[in-house]
């Protein structure tokens, strides 16, 4: 009797669950229900609107949860979450969205789209074919860079500062080229490893979409299976209240007509009756039934009753497993597969930005070095206005001159014997002042205060001692004009004058150096034109300041390594040098450190003040020496200006001073 009493109560509230009338079960509500809650007990209480467990007395005996089970081993080890937590959705994942998807009815294909259209983005091929472009771009200027040097080196092309400046274009060319290079290798890099994260994550959605397949079959199934059983059942209790109105000697259409007629639910109260032990066998005739047949019937209806009844709650516990238990662990599944895709390609696009930005700041330090690096690099625009066309044309000038001296000319001849109708030269300025200057000399003898000495084109030494002073007084009187109205003038000695103010300025110091005032305004206004002057006198001087006998010593000087041995062996050098020249190299450095010192301001390092005076310094190379000499030695007078003037102090500044 408890067995009927305890099934009677079942199939009553499978009743009143409308379970048994439809063939379409709603989904359970996601909020927590108070009988499982009580049966949860108080160490697993459940926030409000959290997804709720299953729990072990939810399927216990019921031989269908095993189907949960051998399919939930298709998620990977990572989104597997132990059956003993209690917390289905760890705290750090976002639980406001998995709830909202738990309760719309199209959350798994909403995200299986999503992640569809995340693998869609993930994989636009920009990063490969922009590391194509940026890889060609970035060979093909080195290679252009390198065939132009070896061009220019093997043809017959301008020398000097020209040269310089050219290898120097090349080579930062040649670093530009290299920078796209190592650009498109972090964008290959890049594009793999998109590629990588959209396959993993397409694997990840084919195999929770199998699974979650497979779940909504199995459901599909049991209440499929749970339909049958109803009509099995309804068609038994059909037959049994056929036979027992017939027992009773009444038409099963006229008792359908009345029973529908006077109540409401004429089958289910009949079937009520039947459950509660068949009540309606108590008719007026009830032996007109046949027992056998009778009792069949009752069997068949109970075993009909008791499938029915156990496949209502084996769909009921397989929903509330699937919808409380396995739909939130799907969701959640490929939640994290779109987030991954999309974090993913969020962080690859912010590190193409960066990189793009990084690779763009580099092509400016090629192109400008900063100030503050301590290398040796030259940007384009300085080593481009580095070029000395005019003292470039008069090394050339000088060399052709001496390298077509050895072969006689096929031109007229400009001297020869008077018989054969040639003149004597006409005497020119130069050689009527030698009286002059010996008269003047007769009388005053070689002092600062003669007029009309010319200062240009005349060797140091004679200078100095003709006007009887330790310093060119041109180099003075530049230099302290300079450092008055030019120190912090940017770029100064790079950049040169306007060309008529620098030709009338010489004019004027080579008539009369003492007449001159450089404070006026016209001068100081643009101190450029000074130092043009001042580096025009330097490149006049019949010798230069370093000397040919002493210049190959400075050269090999210089292409020494070793920082220290190089300093020791150009102050050795530096000492060599005569008397005149000594004392007017360690002022015009001494006024360049001066210079150097304002870099700040100036831009005017000891290394770009090396570029503009290793040339003036050094001048032409020796007369025994060809042009490509020349321009073989010119890094190298660079470099022995440079370290010269970086220890200037130890070199020319005694501990007296």
């Amino acid at each position: 009797m408890a067995e009927e009493e305890h099934s009677s109560s079942t199939w009553h509230n499978s009743e009143q669950s409308d379970l048994a009338s439809t063939s379409s079960y709603r989904r359970p509500s996601l909020t927590s229900h108070d009988d499982s809650a009580e049966s949860a007990g108080p160490g697993h209480m459940l926030r409000p609107g959290s997804p709720q467990p299953r729990m072990s007395s939810d399927s216990g005996g019921i031989s269908s949860g095993s189907k949960w089970r051998d399919t939930s081993t298709a998620l990977s080890d990572s989104q597997e979450i132990p059956p003993s937590n209690p917390e289905i959705v760890e705290t750090t994942f976002d639980e406001n969205i998995l709830r909202v998807l738990c309760d719309m009815d199209c959350g798994v294909p909403l995200l299986l789209d999503r992640i569809k259209q995340s693998m869609v983005s993930c994989r636009a091929i920009f990063f490969k074919k922009r590391a194509l472009i940026e890889e060609e771009y970035g060979k093909t200027l080195q290679k252009l860079a390198r065939s132009t040097s070896e061009v220019y080196s093997m043809n017959d092309g301008k020398a000097g500062t020209f040269v310089t400046a050219w290898q120097n274009s090349m080579k930062i060319h040649e670093v530009l080229g290299d920078n796209r290079i190592r650009f498109s290798q972090h964008l290959n890099e890049m594009s793999e490893e998109l590629a990588n994260i959209a396959k993993e994550v397409d694997k990840n959605r084919k195999s929770t979409k199998e699974l979650a397949t497979r779940y909504e079959r199995a459901l599909q199934e049991s209440e499929s299976f749970t339909e049958k059983c109803k009509n099995r059942l309804e068609v038994t209790t059909e037959e049994l209240e056929r036979l027992l109105l017939q027992k009773e000697g009444e038409s099963f259409k006229d008792n359908t007509v009345q029973t529908r007629a006077g109540t409401t639910g004429g089958k289910r109260v009949i079937g009520k009756a039947v459950a509660k032990g068949g009540l309606l066998l108590k008719g007026k005739n009830p032996g007109n039934a046949s027992p056998p047949q009778e009792d069949d019937i009752r069997s068949r209806m109970s075993a009909a009753s008791d499938a029915f009844r156990k496949s209502v709650i084996d769909t009921q516990a397989m929903r509330q497993e699937y919808f409380n238990f396995q739909l939130p662990r799907i969701l959640r599944a490929l939640k994290e597969c779109s987030d991954e895709i999309d974090l993913g390609t969020q962080y690859h696009l912010t590190r193409y930005a960066f990189l793009f930005e990084s690779i763009l700041l580099n092509d400016g330090s090629a192109l400008v070095p900063p100030k503050d690096e301590g290398g040796h690099s030259v940007g384009l625009k300085i080593a481009m206005e580095a070029i000395d066309n005019r003292g470039d044309f008069r090394t050339y000038m000088q060399n052709y001159a001496y390298a077509h001296s050895v072969s006689p000319t096929k031109g007229p001849r400009r001297e020869g014997p008077s018989d054969e109708g040639f003149l004597p030269p006409l005497s020119s300025r130069n050689s009527d002042k030698p009286p002059t200057s010996s008269s003047a000399t007769h009388v005053n003898g070689y002092n600062s205060s003669d007029k009309g000495r010319p200062t240009f084109g005349i060797d140091l030494g004679e200078q100095m001692a003709r006007d009887d002073v330790d310093i060119p007084p041109i180099m003075r009187r530049c230099c302290e004009a300079i450092e008055k109205y030019g120190i912090n003038s940017q770029g100064i000695y790079r950049l040169s004058g306007t060309t008529s103010k620098v030709a009338k300025l010489k004019q004027l110091l080579d008539k009369d150096l003492e007449a001159v005032n450089l404070d006026v305004h016209e001068w100081s206004s643009d101190i450029n034109n000074v130092t043009s002057v001042l580096k025009m006198w330097l490149r006049e001087l019949p010798e230069p300041i370093m000397t040919f006998s002493l210049q190959q010593g400075f050269i090999e000087a210089a292409k020494i390594e070793n920082d220290r041995l190089r300093h020791i062996r150009l102050h050795e050098r530096v000492n060599d040098l005569p008397d005149p020249n000594y004392a007017t190299l360690k002022y015009l450095l001494g006024h360049l450190h001066r210079i150097n010192q304002h870099a700040s301001e100036n831009s005017m390092t000891n290394q770009n003040l090396a570029i503009v005076f290793g040339p003036t310094l050094f001048g032409q190379s020796a007369p025994t020496a060809g042009p490509s000499s020349s321009i073989a030695d010119a890094p190298y007078q660079n470099q022995a200006i440079e370290t010269i003037l970086n220890f200037y102090t130890d070199i020319f500044v005694d501990d007296s001073e």
